[in-house]
């Protein structure tokens, strides 16, 4: 276990930089609160981990080998961060009046499921694989990368909810909280389609 301090520089720059969850983790706690979005992390960081442990014990060769199925998964990825930045870019502001309902945010479920749309969580993956594995035992090497990996990334998320708690207090006003919201849309279709077009 040589490499584990560069894997954990790695799996910090891969979970803290900008990507899609990210953007997503930061507009939902803005709208939801920091409460309503530890359960979206806990999903989106534990669906990633595992995806993780699948490409190493040896998915990430057979999609290696379907070209197409890769191309597909992304544009699928694509296509629905497209449809959620779209979401977010028609979101209300949150409303003071506790009494109105609130909109539920992404669920758990989506947020897992968002991790196998994700490009970039299938490129780390790739890049844990070819980089990381090493020779000897693949399959507890992996459970440890994995779980390392779910360790790291669940406080970044977590630093990025707390930048939207944060700047929900700061962008008071709805016309502030739009332009917020107007951003993220912007910086989610950026990251998204950049996976496919470079």
């Amino acid at each position: 276990m040589e490499s584990l301090l560069p894997f954990l520089l790695f799996a910090f720059v891969a979970s803290i930089t900008p990507g899609p969850t990210n953007i997503l983790v930061l507009s939902h706690s803005s709208r939801l609160g920091l409460g309503a979005t530890l359960p979206v992390i806990f999903g989106a960081c534990v669906a990633a981990a595992l995806i993780v442990f699948a490409v190493g014990l040896g998915m990430g060769e057979t999609l290696l080998r379907f070209p197409r199925v890769q191309q597909a998964m992304a544009w699928a990825g694509v296509l629905w961060l497209s449809w959620l930045a779209w979401q977010i870019f028609q979101s209300e502001p949150p409303s003071l009046d506790l009494t109105t309902s609130r909109d539920e945010g992404l669920s758990v479920f989506g947020a897992a499921i968002l991790q196998l749309v994700n490009p970039k969580v299938w490129m780390m993956a790739m890049a844990v694989a070819s980089v990381f594995i090493g020779s000897g035992e693949k399959t507890m090497r992996m459970v440890v990368l994995s779980l390392v990996f779910l360790l790291v990334s669940l406080p970044c998320m977590t630093l990025w909810a707390l930048v939207g708690v944060g700047s929900a207090r700061v962008f008071g006003s709805p016309q502030a909280f739009k332009r917020m919201n107007h951003a993220l849309a912007f910086l989610l279709l950026v990251s998204a389609w950049l996976t496919v077009l470079v």
